[in-house]
């Protein structure tokens, strides 16, 4: 079993952390809740119980359209949990009073202390006649996103020109940026996999923009307006 030495878990440094690029290790405590997508548990250590749509979810997420059932269980105990989604990356981010917006389908896990809510994206309820609902976490704690292949964060403050993103690529963005919708018929042939039209997410101000090297449309939120 020595072929397997390289793969057995790492002492703890930090509440979250990297176990490869497609896995989260959690060190749980009691009294550190986590919230977790429903069935992202591949395996733990110790004493940890989990509750399916718990009342907090239930009361914040209402309005959350996933067509998927329950989005998120709460996680508590203590010992260590790991976390994955068939395989996507993860990016684990420790927020220190900041917040983040993150397409609901790309959020793996987050400390239960944070605050946080669903939200409609401004700038894009009356484009094409779509909406993009979107979680936004602030405050001290831990987060975990996922993304289909290694992402790449963009600086929008670092230029005066937009940064424009196709929308299902999109991961998270810092809720401070100005959005807007654009279509361009010249780039539909550079942008998605489509045909025709393209659409885009235009932001400028000062934050990040996290996208995915992907383009599956099936990953995002969007209902009818």
């Amino acid at each position: 079993m020595n072929q397997l030495a390289g793969f057995a878990p790492t002492p703890v440094a930090a509440r979250m952390e990297n176990h490869g690029r497609s896995m989260v290790k959690i060190a749980m405590q009691s009294g550190q809740d986590l919230f977790a997508r429903t069935g992202s548990m591949v395996a733990y250590e110790g004493f940890v119980q989990y509750e399916p749509n718990p009342p907090a979810v239930r009361q914040i997420a209402g309005q959350w359209i996933t067509g998927e059932g329950t989005p998120l269980m709460k996680a508590s105990g203590d010992g260590m949990l790991y976390l994955a989604d068939y395989g996507a990356d993860v990016v684990v981010i420790n927020l220190n009073g900041e917040a983040l917006s993150v397409n609901g389908t790309n959020l793996l896990a987050f400390d239960a202390s944070l605050q946080w809510g669903v939200e409609r994206v401004k700038g894009l309820a009356k484009f094409a006649g779509q909406g993009l609902w979107n979680v936004k976490v602030s405050g001290q704690g831990w987060v975990a996103l996922t993304s289909r292949g290694a992402p790449i964060v963009v600086d929008c403050g670092s230029g005066e020109d937009e940064t424009y993103v196709d929308p299902d690529a999109l991961v998270a963005w810092s809720p401070n940026l100005k959005v807007k919708g654009k279509r361009s018929f010249k780039a539909s042939s550079m942008i998605g996999r489509g045909s025709g039209e393209a659409y885009q997410m235009a932001f400028s101000g000062q934050g990040i923009v996290v996208v995915q090297p992907s383009e599956d449309s099936t990953d995002r939120l969007r209902i009818r307006s």
